[in-house]
């Protein structure tokens, strides 16, 4: 459905390091990339990707979480903004313009 956000797959663990390790969808098109941020199903930033690991078939990525409170990230399911979603793009802005400050 267009204006939707897609479903890029469910946080199972965090690593010792900190990172968030995510099981993602098998669907090849919606893979994330190296520095895409995800997003919660409020349209929250909450990781940024830092690799894809594992194999084609049954592929994995490791993230960052962009929150002080990690361990709510665990069992959560993650999105990729679309780009015609307004709201999803308001709160990316919003971090970016925090950012810069």
């Amino acid at each position: 459905m267009r204006g939707e956000p897609q479903e890029v797959g469910e946080v199972m663990h965090l690593t010792k390091s900190g990172r968030a390790i995510i099981r993602l969808t098998r669907s090849v098109s919606n893979q994330p990339i190296t520095g895409e941020i995800l997003f919660d199903q409020y349209g929250k930033a909450i990781l940024r990707v830092i690799e894809v690991i594992g194999p084609i078939v049954a592929p994995f990525a490791s993230a960052t979480p962009l929150t002080d409170r990690k361990s709510k990230v665990i069992g959560i399911r993650v999105f990729r903004a679309d780009s015609s979603s307004s709201k999803w793009q308001d709160n990316l802005r919003r971090r970016r313009q925090k950012k810069k400050q």
